[in-house]
């Protein structure tokens, strides 16, 4: 019986997937080598996509893993963990990331205003999971901490409608005090 229990560990993610409405990759974070290659990455999302696209459910034990997943418009998001892993955690993480996407995206949660925005989703992701460890569920913190992210690019690198935009905030807080 002790033989049969393992170890608490805080890598509990094994990945983060987010495929279009055809099954294609527009995201994937793997954080271990349990599919090390793109090609046995690129089956197995194949494979989740195939037996989760039609299925209302939340939750899919596949080929010794837990996956948990929401579908939006046209995007699947996957999270995907061991398969003792605990399904909350991983729907914590999946709703932090779905939610997350959904206010920086402004409730448009679609392919085409994902990709306008993958810097945001990069961020997103790195501010809620790094390297299998959560790092943060609440969705309000990662979408904070992705605008902080956002405003730190240097004058120079900067459009005149973002210095404007900039000056702007800068004036109103200005004021404001």
């Amino acid at each position: 019986m002790e033989a049969l229990m393992l170890e608490p560990s805080l890598y509990t993610v094994k990945a983060v997937i987010i495929l279009d409405n055809d099954g294609e990759r527009l995201f994937a974070k793997y954080y271990d080598d349990t599919y090390p290659s793109v090609k046995e990455q690129r089956a197995f999302e194949k494979n989740i996509f195939s037996k989760t696209h039609r299925s209302d459910s939340e939750i899919a034990l596949l080929e010794g893993l837990t996956v948990v997943y929401k579908s939006s418009i046209d995007l699947y998001c996957y999270v995907i963990g061991s398969a003792p892993q605990n399904e909350l955690m991983l729907t914590a993480v999946l709703n932090c990331l779905f939610d997350s996407l959904s206010q920086m995206l402004r409730k448009n949660v679609e392919r085409r205003a994902l990709l306008d925005n993958m810097e945001g989703l990069f961020l997103a992701v790195d501010e809620i999971v790094d390297g299998g460890v959560i790092l943060e569920s609440d969705p309000q913190q990662v979408v904070h901490r992705v605008a902080v992210r956002g405003e730190d690019v240097p004058l120079t690198e900067q459009t005149v409608t973002q210095v404007l935009q900039s000056a702007k905030e800068q004036i109103k807080w200005s004021l404001l005090r």
